[in-house]
């Protein structure tokens, strides 16, 4: 019994890990840096988790601090905000109240 209720306690921590990470997939209209990285237009895969973000595409993978921003108004598509033309800040997450604050960004420019 004991066994049964240790294996049931085990499963459940192991989906309550795998949900803990939200998954979004974006299309970059235009090259992108992100970290001081560069990323291709295209699509990418952004992953969220305990404060960092993994934005992947291709085989390339760029790990930076992030945090998710529960906004009051649904994005009705996916909106993306740069700070000097190419710099990637903000994803909105469209059709959802999510925003991705790229924290790493901001200090990846002198002056910000």
């Amino acid at each position: 019994m004991a066994r049964k209720l240790l294996l049931v306690l085990f499963a459940l921590g192991v989906s309550a890990s795998i949900a803990a990470a939200e998954t979004f997939k974006v299309t970059l209209l235009q090259d992108s840096m992100i970290d001081g990285k560069l990323l291709k237009a295209g699509r990418c895969k952004v992953a969220l988790e305990n404060g960092t973000a993994v934005v992947t595409q291709g085989t390339q993978s760029i790990a930076v601090p992030a945090r998710a921003q529960t906004e009051t108004m649904k994005f009705s598509s996916t909106a993306l905000t740069y700070k000097d033309g190419s710099t990637l800040m903000e994803i909105g997450i469209g059709g959802s109240h999510t925003k991705i604050i790229f924290e790493g960004a901001a200090q990846a420019q002198p002056g910000a």
